[in-house]
Formats: C-alpha cells, structure tokens, sequence
C-alpha cells in the first residue's frame, strides 16, 4: 500500500539537503517570522528558510511549487501592512543573509546589490565615492523589501521612489526561473517593462535576489530647518505654496501638535508642541540660502515662526533621527496603546482638506491620533493609537481608518502612497481601481504563479 507523504514534509526533507541548519522549524525563531511591525494577528510559518544565494531560492520556490507550498519573503521584518505574515502558514523565505554589494558603477552611478543590504549598509558603502542613495523611509529596512512595498519616504520629492530608484531587478519565479529585466541604461523603449511590474509586487509573483540600483552625487552643500505654526491648516498651506512655487526642496514633513507632543518626550526636542514643518535644501552653497529664503517668506506669510537652522551634520542627524522615530514615539505616548497607521495620498491641492479632514474625523471618534507625513508628494500618515485592552479598540481603530481612506479616495488619492498594500489595505483596491483593473491583476497572478504559492493572503481580496 503506497502512503503519500505530506508536501510540507516533502519540502522540508528535500530541501535540508541543501540548506541544512538554515532551514529551521524552532518555534522561537518561526515566532519571529510571524509578522511585521504591523497590527495584525501573528501566524507562524512550518518552518524558515535562511537563504544565501539565487540558486537556492530557485531550488526552493521550484520545490514548494511542485508540493503547493506556500512561500513568504521576509526581509527586515518592518512592514506595516502584513506584508510578511505568513497567513497560509508553509515557508517563510529569510533573505537577510543575502547582504552582498556586488557591483559599482561610480562613474555611471549605479549600484547591483543583494535584497538583504539596507539603505544605511549601501550608504556606508557609497560616500568615499561622493554618491548616495536617497530613498529614505525611515525605518531599518532591506532593499528588497523597499522594492517588493514600492517604497519611499522623506526624500521622495526631489528624487523619486523605489520606482525611479530602480534600472533593473533579478527575480526567482513562482516555479523557479531566474529572470534578469531592465539594465544598466537611463532608458530603453524594448519590450514590457517587467522590472515595474515586479515593484511593488509584495512577493506574490516572485523573489526579488538582485536589485540595481540609480545613484545621485552628495550634495555640495545640505541645510535642514524647522518651522513652527500656530495652526495645523497653517503648515500645511505653507506646504502646498511652497511646492506650487516650484521650489525644489529635498525634504519637507509635517508633523502635527499630538505628534510634536511625543516627539518632544520621546527624542528630547527643543521646540513647542505645534504643527510643525521639518525642511532640508540640497544644492550648491548659494543655492541652498536661495531656497530657504524663498520657504522663509512662505511660512512668515502664513504665521510660521521663524526657522530654527540645522547647518552642521550632527544638528541635522539629530532633526531627522527624532522624524525617524516619530512612529515608536507616537506609540510610546499613551502607555498601554498601539498603533496602525494610515497611509494616504492626494493630489497636493488636496491636501490640507484631507489632513484636517482626518485630524476632525479623529476627534468626532474620540481617537488618540498623531499626524506626520511627507507632504511635499501629498503623502501622510494618521497614526491611531487604542488601548490594547479595549476589546474593541482594534476595530474601532479600523473604522476610523476607513473613513480616512474614503476621504482621500473621494479627493482624488490613493489608500497607500507608500506602505503597499499587503492584508491592511486590501479591502480598498476595488473602491480605488474598480474590478476590471483588479481581474486584470489577478490574471497576472494567475500566469506567473498558477498554484498560488507567492506570499498567498495578499494584495487580492480573497486570493
């Protein structure tokens, strides 16, 4: 009597052959793959498999696609959607040994990489050669995992996204083909633009082990400042001006007074707890003065006061370490709580109804919220904190989401600007795209992993 054995079984027999101790079953280390920095239940996975080679992840999405084993990238661990919960439990796929910088191309200024290399590792790398890659979102996070969400972050309005970032990409396929797409030119007009299709994919139609990448020189000369308003209609005016202008800020964040609250007890800052404006310039010398006097007079005609200057790299690490760290300090504000954060994007003229729309919305609810956001593309994040012992904190927290999203939706915006998409925002892509769009990804899905085995849970309703 022939006895069938178990997939699971199968897969894990087969491939400690060649992984050995990297593939791991222990309950501690599967609990630390068991989410992200995200509020959603922790699922943990049948096992994790620490890879460190292209070769080995074929090997093992070829093997779980023959036995219909699910399979979850995880990178860092820092998403804030779900992206890494393994919600059909089977293999969770650590690339984070995968830390190799393997190609620089100064002169052209581009970078191939490993999916595990952070932004800071590859920064490090980079600035005895004059260069640096902008892409900020503010957390430890893998390139990989920038590539898979479509990340960006505080620096975005000057120099783009992972989008922009990235020329071309290697990627394991469901059954596991290793393709190679886009190159090393700035641009090429040949084929389907597959290295886009596989941005922002979230690991649902493959692994990303190979990422190239677009530099930028450092700037000659940087200066950052902050600016303080009495309103949080006031900042966000200044905002909107200021880009209307054409003034070509680096960066330029909002923070909101709850959120200026925590960020004052959390990373010790001088200033007031008021909506605040977080500014940097990058250009030449003259260049840098020019823009800032010209955002000055912006924010002096809306009631801003005055600029606290930030010139030397100490002063500046130390502006943007505590802008960095605005989510742990907003969920260090109100002891016993948590937080989800919203993710919302509009069109710049949109924006101050949507901010203090959602900031009203948080108030009718009697929600704690704090608001920040990397305004100058439209994008912000209304972090909402509940008590966790409040059966019905985690809902409610959700509904005042919803009514945020719906807003911006109806504005003319998107659900996620830059967190993805992952079980967090899934329920949204049908009211923003509309179910033609959504058939049409779900056949793409269906072609490059047809049992279904990448990142299952994710980005479809029901998938």
């Amino acid at each position: 009597m022939n006895i069938e054995t178990n997939p699971l079984d199968a897969v894990l027999a087969e491939a400690r052959g060649f992984l050995g101790e990297r593939l791991s079953t222990n309950t501690s280390i599967r609990e630390q793959h068991s989410k992200g920095e995200d509020a959603n239940p922790p699922v943990l996975p049948d096992a994790v498999a620490f890879v460190e080679t292209t070769e080995e992840v074929s090997r093992l999405l070829a093997l779980c696609n023959r036995h219909g084993v699910p399979v979850t990238p995880f990178g860092a661990g820092t998403s804030l959607e779900g992206h890494v919960v393994p919600v059909r439990r089977g293999i969770s796929l650590d690339l984070s040994r995968m830390t190799a910088i393997l190609e620089l191309n100064a002169e052209d200024m581009d970078v191939l990489v490993e999916p595990g290399v952070s932004r800071h590792q590859l920064n490090d790398y980079l600035r005895d050669q004059g260069l640096f890659f902008p892409v900020d979102p503010g957390s430890h996070c893998s390139l990989g995992g920038m590539v898979a969400t479509r990340a960006s972050g505080t620096n975005a309005v000057r120099y783009g996204t992972m989008r922009e970032a990235t020329l071309g990409l290697e990627v394991v396929l469901a059954d596991g083909r290793v393709i190679t797409t886009g190159g090393r030119t700035r641009k090429s007009a040949n084929g389907y633009d597959l290295t886009r299709l596989f941005i922002g994919s979230e690991g649902t139609l493959g692994v990303v082990t190979k990422i190239r990448l677009r530099l930028h020189g450092i700037p000659e000369a940087t200066s950052a400042a902050v600016c303080q308003f009495d309103s949080l209609a006031a900042a966000v005016e200044t905002t909107i001006m200021v880009m209307q202008a054409g003034i070509p800020v680096a960066r330029i964040e909002l923070a909101d007074a709850d959120q200026m609250r925590a960020s004052i007890a959390y990373s010790k800052l001088d200033f007031e707890p008021l909506p605040t404006l977080f500014l940097e310039f990058h250009g030449s010398p003259a260049g840098v003065t020019e823009q800032a006097e010209a955002v000055e007079a912006i924010a002096a005609d809306m009631g801003g006061k005055g600029f606290a200057w930030a010139h030397d790299a100490e002063a500046r690490n130390k502006l943007w370490k505590a802008r960095h760290d605005a989510w742990w300090a907003a969920n260090a504000l109100y002891p016993g709580c948590r937080g989800i954060t919203t993710d919302v994007c509009v069109p710049i003229s949109k924006l101050a109804e949507a901010i203090v729309g959602a900031k009203e919305q948080a108030v009718a609810m009697e929600q704690n919220t704090c608001i920040v956001g990397h305004v100058g593309d439209g994008n912000f994040h209304c972090v909402i904190l509940f008590p966790e012992s409040d059966p019905r904190g985690l809902e409610r927290a959700w509904e005042l989401d919803r009514r945020i999203v719906a807003q911006g939706l109806a504005l003319g915006g998107t659900c996620s600007g830059e967190h993805g998409v992952g079980l967090g925002k899934r329920e949204f892509l049908a009211q923003e795209h509309g179910a033609d769009v959504l058939d049409v990804m779900r056949s793409l899905k269906a072609t490059l992993d047809p049992k279904g085995i990448m990142n299952p849970g994710k980005m479809f309703p029901g998938n």
